[in-house]
């Protein structure tokens, strides 16, 4: 049985266009590890992943690559390794970098057809904004997963009709501020805060994974032409 038959039933030869293009993931915690691992089970075999921290304990409840026996190994390697056992033929791209503002446009220095923020920096989730429309590159970002039950309440949607979130506040802002055109693709939810937040956000296993999945669909779909909201 050939590996990816299954996906090939649902789109024929259009597997190879997805083969060819070359996805950017920034941050692999409970959002980005389950976007790499559709992506790559959908056939991308062109992909940089970006994130500085090491796995602990406490990601084991809701990051895809985390078991007690990787505690305090990269988040990168540890991917790079599930990648790769699934489809030895994906070129993966390590950065183990915390990005910020000063190194955010090495990123770029190669060609880039997608990207997929899922990232905790504001600062670093508006410049991608504002370099994916200059390049006109295609972004989906994850607006916050914390503190939430409820997955069915996450959409992909244009940033101006999202509500409740205070990141997707922070960003509405910054898009009617600089009169920036066309759509901005995120995946937020209009659920309202579960519980009263602490200084550490709570969260679960499948919020976060859901909005990964949402932000793999979201590049998937497009590729193959389908009809994204």
């Amino acid at each position: 049985m050939k590996k990816f038959e299954r996906l090939q039933l649902l789109i024929g030869n259009k597997i190879e266009l997805i083969k060819m293009k070359k996805v950017l993931v920034i941050g692999l915690g409970g959002v980005g590890g389950y976007a790499v691992e559709a992506l790559i089970r959908s056939g991308i075999e062109n992909i940089t992943i970006v994130d500085n921290d090491v796995i602990s304990i406490s990601n084991l409840n809701r990051q895809i690559m985390t078991y007690q026996d990787n505690i305090g190994k990269y988040k990168t390697d540890e991917i790079e390794k599930r990648i790769l056992s699934i489809n030895p033929n994906v070129k993966v791209k390590k950065i183990n970098e915390f990005i910020n503002l000063n190194n955010i446009n090495n990123l770029f220095e190669n060609q880039i057809d997608y990207v997929i923020d899922a990232c905790d920096t504001i600062t670093v989730k508006l410049e991608l904004i504002r370099i994916c429309k200059r390049k006109n590159i295609k972004l989906i970002s994850s607006m916050g997963t914390g503190n939430k039950m409820d997955p069915s309440k996450l959409k992909i949607m244009d940033i101006r009709k999202t509500n409740y979130d205070p990141i997707a506040k922070i960003i509405r802002k910054m898009v009617k501020q600089e009169k920036i055109k066309g759509k901005v693709m995120v995946v937020c939810s209009d659920e309202m805060p579960y519980t009263k937040v602490t200084n550490t956000i709570p969260s679960n296993s499948f919020v976060p994974a859901t909005s990964g999945l949402l932000c793999a669909s979201y590049v998937i779909n497009d590729i193959v032409g389908e009809r994204n909201v």
